[in-house]
């Protein structure tokens, strides 16, 4: 049992699925202090904002594999959100500053799994995760379409690594 200050999250039964340290060796895709306009009447951050951060990590991401600006007006392609999940483990406070990485959970021709962790570097907590399906799409007809094969190399290489982690990501099971 990993001890529990290192914990990054738990099981029902109280036992400790991943290390923070485990978490923390993944991509990192933003970094942020969250300011006090982000808080809401609870005196923690609100959950459109757990969003905002997520959704900048996101893109960041995206850019890292080759889905930037450039691609996006050059090809009219795209990329569309189907799922998320998101669940929260704990608070998150003005000037505390929280850090996102990813995981790549799965892929196919045309979707990506893949789940972000936001931890709080100030109290060494794992404050949410939220586990997205996103589909590459041509924006002329508004469907599904294939990646990319340089695009999706880059991205079976790194779940390729994912997946050889020595720890589950918490997946909700909604593919």
């Amino acid at each position: 049992m990993i001890p529990d200050t290192a914990c990054g999250y738990w099981d029902k039964m109280k036992t400790c699925q991943v290390a923070m340290a485990d978490i923390t060796e993944l991509p990192s895709y933003h970094r942020q202090t969250i300011p006090e306009a982000y808080m809401d009447k609870m005196g923690h951050m609100n959950v459109r904002y757990y969003m905002t951060v997520f959704d900048r990590a996101t893109w960041r991401m995206f850019a890292d594999y080759g889905l930037d600006d450039a691609y996006f007006s050059t090809t009219g392609n795209g990329v569309f959100m189907l799922k998320q999940f998101i669940q929260y483990f704990a608070e998150v406070r003005p000037d505390e500053t929280v850090v996102v990485y990813t995981r790549i959970l799965g892929l196919t021709d045309r979707r990506i799994q893949l789940m972000h962790f936001m931890a709080n570097q100030d109290t060494n907590e794992l404050a949410a995760v939220i586990e997205s399906l996103i589909t590459h799409a041509n924006l002329k007809v508004r469907r599904a379409a294939p990646l990319p094969s340089e695009i999706a190399g880059r991205l079976r290489s790194r779940l390729d690594k994912d997946q050889h982690l020595n720890w589950d990501a918490p997946a909700s099971g909604m593919v």
